[in-house]
């Protein structure tokens, strides 16, 4: 709701949040519904949607916080893609709890360097705050793990997974080989991949 909340009529927008309030959702935020340990996908975007995450060095330099961040805080991480404007993970998390330091201080840093970098400091908003889907069983992991890998191809961003360097699927290609990706593919194909419900 968060983007397409600002392209509303005002009777859609009390809508929304009439129907978030019912849940008992935050109003104007990603709910985080579940909180017990288990494997996630996490979608962080940039406020608006804003392509900060650019040029290409800095999109480099995030990857290897990101890694780094993750790896510190022992979360074992499945798989990720970095865009000019979000990015995704696969995680698994023993307490979902766990995550939010992390995140935290991670786009933290990289807003107080990248408005430094800019000339924005303190007149611009840089990430929005995270997204998350418990997945709920191996087949939801797969279409997951697939989903994060063609998103540059979603975006428009390249004709390929395998043209966009900040992205796990290399890691895969040269580990497990394109022929297990293909078949991970076939198996668990995107177009079903969200059926428990929209991940932008």
């Amino acid at each position: 709701m968060p983007y397409t909340y600002h392209q509303m009529t005002p009777a859609e927008r009390a809508a929304a949040v009439a129907a978030r309030r019912e849940r008992g959702y935050p109003l104007h935020a990603p709910p985080h519904p579940y909180r017990e340990g288990g494997w996630y996908c996490i979608t962080a975007a940039i406020y608006q949607h804003a392509p900060l995450i650019d040029p290409p060095d800095r999109r480099t330099a995030f990857e290897d916080q990101l890694l780094t961040e993750l790896a510190a805080a022992t979360i074992e991480l499945s798989a990720w893609v970095i865009l000019t404007n979000h990015y995704h993970l696969l995680i698994q998390l023993p307490d979902f709890n766990q995550l939010a330091p992390v995140l935290n201080h991670l786009h933290g840093t990289t807003a107080r360097a990248w408005n430094l970098a800019d000339g924005c400091t303190g007149c611009r908003r840089v990430w929005y705050k995270y997204y998350d889907r418990r997945l709920r069983d191996e087949a939801h992991y797969y279409r997951a793990l697939n989903y994060i890998h063609y998103n540059p191809v979603k975006h428009q961003y390249t004709a390929t997974p395998y043209d966009w360097p900040w992205s796990s699927v290399i890691c895969y290609s040269e580990t497990l080989g394109r022929e297990w990706l293909r078949e991970q593919w076939q198996r668990y194909p995107i177009s079903t991949a969200w059926n428990y419900g929209d991940v932008e």
